[in-house]
């Protein structure tokens, strides 16, 4: 796991990138990875925000391909974040079936948007989520 950070002052975007190594052991790193991030935001605004980090995490390590980022893209009273992977094939959001939702559903329900951009050379998928800092 390589970590990579930008710091802008607070009325600028801020971004944090992680490069995550194509092993599933690796989630626990990056849930914790967001979470010392986020320490600054009420408990369920983080814990919602590290559900997402490792959903997204989670789909890109069983479905993409190498190599792997994730981004946080932070304003005040705004948050993204973003997975990129090599893979072409799209994200897809599974049924659930009458169960709680999970993977992209579970993203869907914890922001305000979700959606991924296609690149030539893979993908980027992303979810939007607001809060109040206070």
């Amino acid at each position: 796991m390589t970590i990579e950070q930008t710091r802008h002052s607070t009325d600028e975007l801020r971004v944090v990138a992680l490069e995550v190594a194509d092993d599933l052991s690796e989630l626990a790193a990056v849930r914790a990875w967001a979470d010392r991030l986020l320490l600054d935001l009420p408990d369920h605004v983080r814990h919602d925000v590290v559900t997402v980090v490792d959903e997204l995490t989670s789909n890109a390590l069983r479905h993409g391909e190498p190599p792997r980022q994730v981004r946080l893209l932070r304003r005040l009273n705004w948050l993204c974040v973003e997975v990129d992977d090599a893979c072409l094939d799209p994200a897809c959001s599974q049924p659930s079936m009458g169960a709680p939702p999970s993977g992209l559903g579970l993203v869907a329900n914890l922001s305000v948007a979700w959606g991924q951009w296609q690149r030539s050379t893979g993908k980027t998928v992303w979810a939007e989520i607001t809060f109040d800092a206070g």
